[in-house]
C-alpha cells in the first residue's frame, strides 16, 4: 500500500517538474530583456547631447535654466563672484593634460606613459573614478615639493593659454573672488592666487605621509561644490555664480543671487586671451613639454621618441665633426631650419676681436652663430655643465663672478679672437629680454648686436629644475628645430665707452636695440628672479672652492 501511494505521488510531480522550468526560463528571459531595453533607454537618454549637436535643435526643444554669461555686464567691486576652473574658468573640459604636466614634469616618463595607456579606462569610467584613477597615477609617491613647483612653475602657462575671455573678465571686475573645484586643489592654487587674486580656492584635498603624496584623495573625499559652497558662506549668498550646463553646476550656482552659463557657441569664449591682456606678465616658466599634451598629442610624442632621439644624437655629432658648410647641409636635410639675416661687419685694422653680444635662448646660441658666420668663435659663460662642454663644438670658457678676473680673462680672449657673450646671463624663453650685465661695454670697442630667437614645436631646450645637460639634446630632439639669427650693423664707436658713454648707457642701448629688432620687451628682471620663480632658490650652487651660479 505504501508503495502504490508513492508511486501515485510521484506521478503527478514529474508532470509538473517541466512546467516549472519552463515558467523560470521565461520570468529569466523577460528580466533580461526588460533590464536590457531599459538599460539601453538610459543610455540613449544619456547620450542624447552627443547626438543632438545642432543648435537649432537645441533651442527648440531646450529652455535654458539660466542666462549666457555674456548677458553679465561688469560687476561691482563690492560684489562675490564663484565659479569652478573646470570647464569654466578653463575653456577645456578635460583636466587629463594639466594632470600629464605634473606626471611629466615633476615624475617621469614612466609616469606619464601608464597615465597615458589608463586613458582608455578613463573614457569609459565615470567623472569620480576618473579623477581618482588619474590622482592616484600621477601623485602617488610624489614629492609634496616637486608637485608645487610644477603647479607654481610649469602649468601657469597652460592655464593662461586656456582661459575662457568671458569668465575672465567678469571674474576681473569683481571684488571677491571664490573658485571651488573637483580637481587637487594643489594643482590650481597658486595660478589661482599668483595670477587671478583668487581670495578663496577649495578644492580636493589629497592624502599625504610625510613629504610624499600617497596617491589618494583625503579622508573628506572628493570635494562636491555645492555643499563646499554652504560651508564656506553660510547662509549669505554670493552675487554671482558662473557654472557650465551640467546638472551638478545647476545645483552650484543656484545658490547664489544671480546664476550665468558658459556657452560653447560664443566665439569671444573661444578665443585666446592676448598676451598684453594676461593678468600678470608671464616672463618666466619651466618644463620640457612645449605643447598642451592632450591623449593624442601625447600618444603623438611617445611615437616621436624613437625617432627623436637617434635623430637629435645624428645632428649634435654633425655639429662636432664635420665642416660648418656640410653641418649645415645636413642639418637642413635633418629639419633643422636655420634663417640668418644680415652679414658679418667686416674687422677694424687693430689687433681685438669683434665682441659679439647675443640675445639668450639656448645653450646652443654660440653654436649657431659661429655657424652662421661660418668662423669659429669662443664663449664665455658663468658655468656650464661637463656634457655641454664636451659636446660643445667651439671653444667655452667659465667665468667666475669676479668682476675684476672676468674682465682680465675677456680682455685676453679679444686679443686672440672673436668672442661671443650673452649679458642677460641665463635664458629666457617669452618675448622679454632681462637686464643686460655692463661688463661687456667696459672690453671692447667693436661691438656686434646679434638677435637670435628659436621656434620648438615639442620640446623646450631650456629648464630651471631639471637636468642642463640634456637641454640641446631635448632641443635637437622637435621634428623642425627652427633658429633666427639677425645680425645687426656694428656699434659705432660714439656709442661705446671709447666715445664718452658709460657701460650701462651702452649696455642698456643695446638691449633696446635687440629688443625693437626681435620685437620683444625690455624688462629689469635678472637671472636672481628667474631662479627664485622658478626653482625656489637664487640659482646659485656650494662649489669646493667658490660659490658660482648654476649653468644657464
Amino acid at each position: 500500500l505504501y508503495n502504490f501511494s508513492l508511486k501515485k505521488m510521484t506521478l503527478p510531480l514529474k508532470n509538473t517538474v517541466f512546467p516549472m522550468i519552463l515558467l523560470k526560463l521565461e520570468e529569466w528571459f523577460l528580466y533580461k530583456l526588460l533590464a536590457n531595453s531599459c538599460y539601453k533607454a538610459a543610455m540613449k537618454v544619456k547620450n542624447s547631447r552627443i547626438f543632438f549637436k545642432n543648435s537649432s535643435f537645441r533651442s527648440s526643444h531646450q529652455i535654458p535654466l539660466y542666462p549666457n554669461i555674456s548677458k553679465c555686464n561688469n560687476l561691482r567691486k563690492s560684489e562675490t563672484v564663484i565659479c569652478d576652473i573646470q570647464s569654466t574658468l578653463l575653456r577645456s573640459e578635460s583636466f587629463f593634460p594639466y594632470f600629464m604636466l605634473i606626471a611629466f614634469e615633476g615624475g617621469s616618463i614612466l609616469r606619464a606613459l601608464f597615465l597615458l595607456l589608463s586613458s582608455p579606462l578613463l573614457f569609459v569610467l565615470d567623472f569620480e573614478a576618473k579623477l581618482r584613477v588619474m590622482v592616484f597615477i600621477t601623485f602617488c609617491g610624489m614629492k609634496i615639493k616637486d608637485v608645487e613647483c610644477v603647479g607654481r612653475a610649469v602649468l601657469p602657462k597652460f592655464f593662461l593659454e586656456n582661459l575662457n575671455v568671458r569668465v575672465y573678465e567678469v571674474m576681473k571686475s569683481a571684488g571677491e573672488r571664490m573658485v571651488f573645484t573637483s580637481v587637487p586643489r594643489v594643482m590650481v592654487e597658486g595660478f589661482l592666487k599668483e595670477y587671478l587674486s583668487v581670495d578663496c580656492v577649495k578644492g580636493t584635498e589629497l592624502h599625504c605621509f610625510g613629504n610624499y603624496f600617497s596617491g589618494f584623495v583625503s579622508s573628506s573625499g572628493i570635494l562636491i561644490k555645492h555643499r563646499a559652497l554652504m560651508e564656506v558662506v553660510g547662509e549669505k549668498k554670493p552675487d554671482i555664480g558662473i557654472g557650465n550646463s551640467s546638472l551638478h553646476d545647476h545645483l552650484f550656482i543656484s545658490l547664489c543671487k544671480e546664476a550665468y552659463v558658459v556657452s560653447k557657441e560664443d566665439e569671444k569664449a573661444k578665443s585666446i586671451l592676448p598676451r598684453e591682456k594676461y593678468p600678470k606678465p608671464l616672463v618666466f616658466h619651466d618644463g620640457r613639454l612645449a605643447f598642451l599634451p592632450t591623449p593624442l598629442a601625447t600618444l603623438t610624442m611617445f611615437m616621436w621618441l624613437p625617432i627623436g632621439i637617434p635623430l637629435s644624437i645624428f645632428r649634435i655629432l654633425i655639429g662636432i665633426c664635420l665642416p660648418y658648410k656640410v653641418a649645415v647641409l645636413l642639418g637642413k636635410l635633418s629639419g633643422i631650419r636655420l634663417r640668418v639675416k644680415g652679414t658679418d661687419p667686416p674687422r677694424s685694422e687693430n689687433d681685438k676681436g669683434v665682441l659679439y653680444v647675443c640675445t639668450h635662448r639656448t645653450l646652443l646660441d654660440p653654436v649657431f652663430l659661429s655657424t652662421s658666420l661660418g668662423k669659429p668663435l669662443t664663449a664665455v659663460t658663468y658655468s656650464l655643465s661637463k656634457m655641454s662642454e664636451i659636446l660643445a663644438p667651439i671653444k667655452t670658457v667659465r667665468l667666475t663672478r669676479s668682476r675684476q678676473k672676468d674682465g682680465e680673462a675677456m680682455q685676453r680672449l679679444l686679443s686672440e679672437g672673436d668672442l661671443v657673450v650673452c649679458p642677460e646671463g641665463t635664458t629666457c624663453r617669452e618675448p622679454y629680454l632681462l637686464r643686460f650685465s655692463s661688463l661687456f661695454a667696459e672690453l671692447a670697442d667693436e661691438i656686434v648686436p646679434v638677435a637670435m630667437n628659436t621656434n620648438v614645436s615639442m620640446f623646450y631646450g631650456t629648464t630651471a629644475s631639471g637636468l642642463k645637460c640634456l637641454d640641446p639634446i631635448f632641443f635637437l630632439m622637435n621634428p623642425r628645430p627652427c633658429y633666427n639669427v639677425e645680425i645687426l650693423g656694428k656699434l659705432p664707436k660714439e656709442l661705446t665707452c671709447a666715445g664718452g658713454k658709460s657701460s650701462h648707457e651702452v649696455a642698456n642701448y643695446i638691449q633696446r636695440q635687440l629688443g625693437a629688432a626681435l620685437g620683444f620687451e625690455c624688462t629689469n628682471l635678472t637671472r636672481r628672479d628667474k631662479y627664485l620663480m622658478l626653482a625656489g632658490n637664487e640659482g646659485v650652487v656650494e662649489d669646493q672652492n667658490s660659490r658660482i651660479n648654476t649653468p644657464n
